[in-house]
């Protein structure tokens, strides 16, 4: 994984649950994607270009810096990048965002029990009927002893307990490997 890219930039996306990116992208048609941790730009650049084959989108991508995201992804002309933290940044956020669009949300970021559970009650907020907040990352100690611990399995759980707006669509885990265990939530 740490030698993946997309189009020539470093990504750390497993290409498999890019792939069901995509799909959900074709399904929802969101007006707006937010990516909550951006790295090196390379999976930014790749829901840049899935919004330019549907011909519709936005994507705003926020994370503690941006120094090593390529001027060539920074100047893509459906990208915004937000520098600093996620939960800091959400009323930034908020006005890049118009009534009536779709939004879905992908969290990729520290990872932390804390900050998932954080982020995942604030902009869920956001996520649209029938659009998704994706949790990346939630294999942290769930097939796999890195990350931490507790990490995003354990916030995604106490965040689904009792709430009646979003269910885990066990559907999406369709290639059985999965990076995002639990991770995608619908809002219904």
């Amino acid at each position: 994984m740490s030698e993946t890219t997309y189009f020539g930039v470093r990504t750390f996306k497993n290409p498999l649950d890019a792939w069901i990116y995509q799909e959900i992208i074709f399904e929802v048609k969101p007006d707006i994607i937010i990516e909550l941790g951006n790295s090196n730009g390379g999976s930014t650049l790749l829901l840049a270009h899935l919004c330019d084959l549907m011909g519709n989108g936005r994507v705003i991508g926020i994370d503690l810096s941006h120094e090593i995201v390529p001027e060539s992804v920074k100047k893509h002309p459906r990208i915004i990048f937000i520098v600093g933290d996620a939960c800091n940044n959400f009323n930034a956020v908020k006005r890049y965002i118009h009534k009536d669009e779709k939004v879905l949300v992908i969290e990729d970021s520290s990872h932390t029990f804390e900050n998932t559970l954080n982020i995942l009650k604030l902009y869920s907020t956001l996520v649209t009927k029938g659009s998704y907040i994706i949790i990346e990352d939630s294999i942290c100690h769930h097939s796999l002893e890195l990350g931490p611990n507790p990490g995003p399995y354990e916030a995604i759980e106490e965040f689904i307990k009792g709430n009646n707006e979003f269910i885990m669509d066990r559907n999406k885990e369709a290639f059985l490997i999965t990076c995002n265990p639990k991770g995608y939530l619908r809002k219904l």
